[in-house]
Order: C-alpha cells, then structure tokens, then sequence
C-alpha cells in the first residue's frame, strides 16, 4: 500500500542546520502552522494547545534570551558549545513556541472531577501532537525543524517580552528554516521488539 502520509513521516528528520532560503512567505507559513494546530485532536475537544510564531528578528530574539538566561547558569568555561547550538536555532526563518493552556485544564478537572487525575497528562499528549503535526506540515512544506525544550528556562523572559499570558504553559520550541545541511543514517530497533499484532 502507497500512502503518502508515511512518506512524510520518513521524510520528517531533525534538521540542526537552519538557513533563511525559504520561498513560502509569513502568512502562508503562519497559516499553515495556525491550521496545523487547529485541526489536532484533543480530550474533550479542549483545544488547550497554544503557540507564539516567531519570525526573523523577534525569532533571534527569542534565541538571544534564551541565550542570556543560559548564560547565568551554564559555566562559562563550557557555555561556547551551548551559545553555538543555540546560534543556529537563531539561523532558521522562525520559531513556533508550544504552550497548553492550564486554565483549560483547570476548568476540565472543576467540570469533570472523576477525570481530574487525566487532564493534565491528556493536555500534554495534545501538546505533543500538536507539536508533530506542525513538524510534518513543515516537512511537507519542505522546511526543516528540530523540537526543543528550553522551558522553564526561558519562560519568564519569553512572557514579558511577547505579554504571553499567565495560564499559558511554555512546553516546547521548534526553529524552522531551509534545509542547510544533510541527513545521517537513522537507526531502528527491530519490529519484534515494539509490535505486537494479533488477530
């Protein structure tokens, strides 16, 4: 069976090496991000997963705070590699910062108290698909990416500077640019390992 939703996700690698040579404009890519997002499901329709898109100078803005806020705990004797990590993040076209909203969790756990336990960990998986549903539409889209998790770390800076409101969680970061740079080999662990299929 051909399906291209698989050929995507074979397609969709970590790219470090971030570049500026994209053809798609803001809006085309902040719809597509915004749709994204939009169209993955959630527990209970929640709809907590939230983001912040980043372009160009305020992209490199968020890199350079985080850079700052790393460089007060991180030993400077060794705070070259991070800086240059951090760099090329900075490199890319843009930069989707994840958020889930606790406010909806909060009123889920009120509204349904026999679940409470849940929602907080069914918050974090709809993050989590929301994240790789952004990553495959870039994929798709020819851009390349990597997820990060500079939280909390840079959470406080990030909300001052862009009034990120206070109900809103910082849970991951994902710079995407032009693809600079190549793909190694990717290893896999055999199936009979991690499947079971019965039937």
């Amino acid at each position: 069976m051909n399906s291209s939703l698989i050929e995507s996700l074979k397609k969709r690698r970590t790219q470090y090496a971030l570049g500026k040579n994209v053809s798609l404009g803001k809006d085309a890519l902040t719809t597509l991000i915004k749709d994204a997002i939009k169209h993955t499901p959630s527990s209970f329709n929640s709809q907590s997963s939230r983001a912040v898109i980043l372009f160009g100078e305020q992209s490199e803005k968020f890199w350079s705070l985080t850079k700052q806020e790393l460089s007060k705990i991180v030993p400077a004797e060794a705070f070259a590699p991070t800086a240059a990590k951090l760099d090329s993040f900075a490199a890319g076209i843009g930069t989707v910062l994840f958020y889930e909203d606790q406010s909806v969790v909060a009123g889920l756990q009120e509204k349904f108290a026999l679940y409470a336990d849940n929602f907080p960990v069914w918050s974090e998986q709809a993050g989590g698909m929301a994240q790789f549903a952004v990553w495959l539409a870039l994929t798709e889209a020819g851009l390349g990416a990597s997820l990060q998790h500079y939280n909390p770390v840079a959470d406080e800076a990030t909300r001052q500077e862009w009034n990120v409101p206070a109900s809103w969680k910082l849970r991951a970061q994902m710079p995407f640019g032009s693809h600079e740079g190549g793909f190694g080999e990717k290893a896999f662990m055999d199936d009979e390992q991690r499947f079971i299929a019965v039937g």
